[in-house]
């Protein structure tokens, strides 16, 4: 198993590139599947989930080609398979997002349920019920979702007892090619779907409201191809931005979008940060040691769940004490042992991490719990003093593009190493 070194201490300045977000990604993909005609994706991440969701459209029978621009090719005119087996998905969280793709077009669909994620419980009850409201049959069996309708799927009023970012974007799916009218109601509104509805509407769905708790879908008898462009990864831009901060540095990242991270850039201003923003940049600048700062989780626009881990990390080096406190997961604090281990004071408090920055973190071996408490161990990590070891790092695999590569272009002393190579504690080649 692969595991990442890092000797800490460098500053880290410079430039990097933000990818395509994978959250966006993954259910543009399943999108593909209410489409009859080709489609061309740029921007697609490579990542080990979108990997899977490739693997998933070519077993159902849809061609799936890269091209020498490293542009995607998808044309699911041949998918005969309206099913996603375990075997395929159990190591991805999105495979539900297929569900309301299939069921719309092929008026079936037998999906399979990957197992409990880490962080918390992530039921899909609401897209079920909001596809039985659209007269979509539904029955559990052996860990599958069977469902069926008899014709097309009708227009609905759903109204989601709380927000939920995947339901939106599977009943949005399953609605655009629904007979009539579908208002989702207490829906989400992260830019991701956002994204998703403005890439339907270029295949042809009409969508109002996206952006909003409220979206509108009004049914179409089909689409059509089309090329669609994912959106900047927002949580892999303020870990890069976090990484300059958390080592005192000075980075500007490319290729985003600041009016996505508005939350996020608004408590590294508190911090005493400099902030810069313009067109496709964001720049975030230490002017000494960062001040503590309290969070709460929230949906969009509130701060993101995805990057309370990272904000964590930032705050162990903070002069006092900052509160983190986390609304969206029941269980996302489990990178507190591993902080602790490099040496600073967290206590928890229920749903709240109560962390005493601290004058410098010692670099420890730690162990990666999921994907975003991942990326917070690297931060720590790049910061510390000596050695830090972190391992179950097919965590990080799933959401960051390339990171050792981009945090070496920044100044990190950061490998992979294999764990089968000889020499691992503490004599990789840097």
């Amino acid at each position: 198993m692969d595991k990442i070194i890092i000797q800490g201490g460098n500053i880290l300045s410079g430039t990097v590139e933000a990818s395509g977000a994978k959250n966006a990604a993954l259910p543009l993909l399943a999108a593909a599947l209410l489409v009859d005609e080709p489609v061309l994706f740029h921007r697609i991440p490579h990542l080990h989930d979108i990997s899977t969701m490739m693997t998933l459209l070519a077993w159902q029978g849809a061609k799936v080609m890269f091209d020498d621009q490293f542009c995607l090719h998808v044309d699911t005119s041949s998918v005969t398979k309206p099913a996603a087996p375990y075997e395929l998905v159990k190591t991805m969280r999105a495979s539900s997002l297929v569900l309301g793709p299939l069921l719309a077009r092929f008026g079936e669909a037998v999906v399979s349920l990957p197992g409990g994620c880490a962080i918390g419980a992530r039921p899909i009850d609401m897209h079920l019920r909001g596809l039985e409201l659209m007269g979509a049959d539904i029955k559990m069996e052996q860990g599958n979702i069977i469902a069926r309708v008899n014709g097309r799927l009708k227009g609905a009023h759903i109204v989601f007892d709380q927000i939920t970012v995947t339901g939106t974007e599977n009943l949005m799916m399953a609605a655009v090619l629904a007979d009539g009218e579908t208002v989702l109601e207490n829906s989400a509104c992260e830019p991701e779907i956002v994204n998703l509805a403005e890439s339907l509407r270029t295949l042809g769905a009409i969508i109002t409201g996206d952006g909003s708790h409220r979206v509108v879908i009004q049914g179409v008898e089909r689409l059509h191809g089309g090329e669609i462009t994912t959106i900047a990864d927002r949580i892999e831009t303020a870990t890069y931005l976090a990484a300059g901060l958390i080592t005192g540095g000075d980075v500007t990242v490319t290729d985003t979008d600041a009016s996505m991270l508005e939350s996020f850039l608004a408590k590294v201003r508190e911090t005493g940060a400099l902030v810069e923003t313009g067109d496709g940049f964001i720049r975030c600048k230490a002017q000494g040691r960062l001040r503590s700062v309290d969070i709460d989780t929230q949906p969009h626009p509130g701060f993101p769940t995805d990057l309370q881990a990272q904000f964590m990390a930032l705050m162990t080096l903070a002069d006092g004490v900052s509160v983190v406190r986390e609304t969206i997961f029941e269980n996302r604090f489990m990178h507190v042992q591993e902080l602790a281990r490099m040496g600073v004071e967290i206590r928890l408090d229920g749903n709240s991490a109560i962390v005493h920055g601290c004058e410098k973190l010692s670099g420890a071996p730690v162990m990666a719990t999921d994907l975003r408490a991942s990326a917070s161990l690297v931060l720590a990590g790049l910061a510390a003093s000596g050695e830090t070891e972190v391992s179950r790092i097919y965590h990080i695999d799933r959401g960051y593009e390339r990171i050792e590569e981009k945090l070496r272009k920044l100044g990190g002393r950061i490998e992979r190493v294999s764990a089968n190579e000889s020499g691992l504690q503490g004599s990789a080649s840097l």
